[in-house]
């Protein structure tokens, strides 16, 4: 609860004051206009405090969000190279659909499990230790890629331990943005957050590409695990962060169960959010895939080499970028239903047109418009559904955020590897496009967007 608005000190001072001299009589009507005088400095001094990328002026933020630019660009380097590790090794899709599963595996099913964690510790302490986790998983990868003896096997080792880490990284670092930036500028921390995510979804995916084709894919992943170290400095500089809301619930196993129980039966309660979840899921599973389909899209349909591939992620990044951008721009209005399924619509109908293409300008256009409907999509979820609850419950909805962005990677991973390897990149696109459209239907049927039924 906050404290006194007065210095209880300067209250007692004024209460033992001996009485002020008179005040001279204003001229008529001069105190009307140094009402409004002082009301209209009011309204420009809060236009300028609510200007654009209002997140920027919290300095805990400032250093999170530098020290993610440079780790991003490291997690897309490695994203590539290991995408490229597992073709050169397997030439399988399926092969590939696998690691990615492994490494979404442990979200799947550990998820709703972090949640109560999240909310019980200190979010900066848990962050700390998962990202210097994932720079030594990738240290661990890089060395066995430099010295040749990496296998397979070794492959979907390390992602799944890499997915172990992040299913607490995930919900803990969404939940902190709340703590380093404040409620008034959520919006804008995520749509920034994002901003940083795409424009490393830019550079890193095409310096990885010119490395891989240069020197192979090791360097990728040592350049990742050096990336860490500016997250975690930042995390450390920081100071002054607000005392973190925790859970004072039950500790254990049981008690751990219970929370995260709780936690669903909270959501499932208010429609406002489980709704923008459940689109979601759906789109997460059928659409997100795009480490699996896109080297397939640049190998076998647009014939292209690793240079090529790493320049569609990235226009695949310029267009989550732009829209990450325009949203961070917008300040702190709270998403609208109508544009998540707009958003969720716009996924579907890239998805479809991308299946007739078959040059790469008109590919590489079509991912930047997919790139700007997928963060238009998952930044707003993620912003709708952390505005819609409180802070006793707010590290278990993005656990469950988690778990349907991208704990469902396992199933869609194994679709979209399965589907590929038996009807080719674009029967995945189009089959996988008509069922994000018909989830956009659905959707607003159960009243996302419009009155709810019942």
């Amino acid at each position: 609860m906050a404290g006194p608005s007065v210095d209880p000190a300067l209250e007692a001072a004024a209460a033992t004051a001996p009485p002020a001299a008179p005040a001279t009589v204003p001229a008529p009507g001069a105190g009307a206009r140094a009402r409004n005088g002082a009301r209209s400095e009011d309204r420009i001094g809060a236009r300028a405090r609510r200007g654009a990328f209002p997140a920027l002026r919290q300095r805990n933020f400032r250093l999170f969000w530098t020290g993610q630019l440079v780790s991003l660009a490291g997690t897309w380097m490695q994203r590539l190279g290991q995408s490229w590790l597992v073709l050169e090794l397997t030439g399988s899709p399926l092969a590939l659909g696998t690691v990615s599963a492994m490494q979404f595996l442990p979200m799947t099913f550990l998820s709703l499990l972090a949640g109560p964690l999240v909310d019980r510790w200190p979010k900066r302490r848990i962050l700390v230790a998962t990202q210097s986790l994932m720079a030594l998983l990738a240290l661990a990868l890089g060395v066995l890629a430099a010295t040749g003896a990496v296998r397979y096997w070794m492959v979907l080792v390390l992602a799944f331990l890499l997915g172990l880490v992040n299913t607490v990284d995930v919900p803990a670092r969404q939940a902190f943005m709340s703590e380093i930036a404040g409620r008034e500028a959520l919006v804008s921390a995520i749509s920034l957050n994002s901003a940083a995510f795409n424009a490393a979804r830019i550079v890193g995916p095409a310096l990885s590409g010119l490395l891989v084709a240069a020197v192979g894919v090791a360097p990728s992943f040592l350049l990742n695990a050096a990336s860490y170290l500016a997250v975690i400095g930042g995390l450390l500089a920081m100071r002054d962060l607000k005392p973190p809301r925790v859970d004072s619930g039950p500790g254990g196993a049981r008690g751990t169960v219970s929370s995260a129980l709780e936690g669903l039966r909270w959501v499932r309660a208010r429609p406002e959010i489980a709704l923008p979840l459940a689109l979601l899921a759906v789109i997460s599973a059928v659409v997100i895939n795009y480490n699996v389909v896109v080297p397939i899209l640049a190998r076998d349909v647009l014939r292209l080499g690793a240079e090529g591939y790493g320049f569609l992620m990235s226009a695949l990044g310029a267009g989550s970028l732009a829209a990450a951008v325009l949203m961070a721009a917008g300040g702190k209005r709270e998403p609208t239903d109508r544009t998540l399924l707009v958003s969720a619509a716009g996924m579907g109908a890239a998805y479809v047109l991308l299946s007739l293409q078959r040059g790469f300008a008109a590919s590489a256009l079509l991912l930047a418009l997919l790139g700007f409907s997928t963060v238009s999509l998952t930044a707003r979820v993620n912003a709708a559904v952390q505005l819609r609850s409180d802070d006793a419950h707010r590290g278990r909805v993005m656990s469950l955020y988690a778990l349907v962005f991208g704990g469902v990677t396992p199933v869609g991973a194994l679709y979209a590897g399965g589907l590929i390897d038996a009807a080719g990149a674009p029967a995945y696109l189009f089959v996988s496009g008509l069922v994000a459209l018909a989830a956009v239907g659905g959707a607003f049927a159960l009243g996302l967007g419009g009155k709810r039924p019942g």
